[in-house]
């Protein structure tokens, strides 16, 4: 048991934290902009090289110059909304689509150009588990990240139920042109979405990197489980893309638990495919996902 928890149980719940935080993202421009942004993962990859880059400027603990990393990377989204993503604002969600999957390459290029393509560190040296009961082992970096999802989680909850940009972010989410209609400053509620969207996604990104390492892929590696997390909990809901995440991370995990005798149940090598399995199982039987998003 104490091995179920310590090798399968607490890494799940650790990678789902980090797609439910990228999968937010992506739900909210769904949702508000209306088309599936494909860059999002190479955002979350900017915000991991730009903390790697204070980090070595400065010595500081990553989760110390992330708060720069979200100002630096949002003021880059921001950016890209205004002169690449508004032109095509009143397009075919297809035009805007494919404008994002170009901004990716970009973004990859642009990044691959300043920083290489060599794997990184963010977070140098071997820290030693904290033990607990004698045998539960929990990584500090583990518990740090897990705890700063849930703040962060919490904080958007605050966002959406008790601010008045939340409560108009859920209005143009549901109706943009009955929002419209009622006053709200649409565009006001597009740059609010692409700060809460960045901040997370370069959350996202930082944690990926303080538990693994930092590489150009990174972010595009994580797109697929990040959209299955939003589909599943439901496309536009962002609490569904919390549950989201965290049922494809423990799924991804358990997967590989050794359920029936003493082999893995199935090969760790293909644990990413349960994110694709379960996505298109979920447009087949329930589209609207599980909060009943958008289809």
């Amino acid at each position: 048991m104490i091995e179920f928890a310590n090798f399968y149980l607490i890494p799940g719940i650790l990678l789902g934290s980090i797609y439910a935080l990228g999968a937010i993202g992506i739900t909210l421009t769904f949702g508000i902009l209306r088309f599936a942004n494909f860059a999002h993962g190479e955002s979350m990859t900017l915000g991991a090289y730009i903390s790697f880059t204070l980090v070595q400027m400065t010595g500081l603990h990553p989760l110390m110059v992330m708060p720069i990393s979200m100002v630096l990377t949002i003021v880059v989204l921001l950016f890209i909304d205004r002169y690449f993503y508004r032109p095509f604002r009143k397009s075919h969600a297809i035009m805007l689509v494919m404008a994002s999957f170009g901004m990716m390459l970009m973004i990859r290029s642009v990044i691959q150009f300043f920083w290489g393509v060599q794997v990184k560190t963010i977070l140098p040296g071997i820290q030693m588990p904290i033990v607990f009961f004698d045998t539960l082992r929990l990584s500090p970096k583990h518990i740090m990240i897990i705890i700063s999802a849930i703040v962060l989680m919490l904080a958007v909850h605050f966002l959406l139920s008790r601010t008045k940009i939340g409560k108009a972010m859920r209005a143009m989410a549901d109706s943009p042109e009955l929002a419209r209609l009622t006053g709200i400053d649409t565009e006001h509620v597009i740059r609010t979405t692409w700060v809460v969207g960045g901040a997370l996604g370069v959350a996202s990104g930082v944690f990926l990197a303080i538990d693994t390492h930092v590489e150009t892929m990174m972010g595009f590696n994580l797109l697929l489980p990040m959209f299955a997390s939003a589909i599943l909990g439901g496309i536009g809901r962002p609490y569904g893309a919390m549950a989201g995440g965290l049922i494809i991370g423990l799924t991804e995990e358990l997967s590989s638990y050794p359920w029936i005798g003493t082999e893995p149940l199935l090969n760790p090598g293909y644990k990413a495919g349960i994110a694709f399995i379960i996505m298109v199982g979920m447009l087949i039987w329930r589209p609207t996902g599980l909060f009943k998003g958008k289809v």
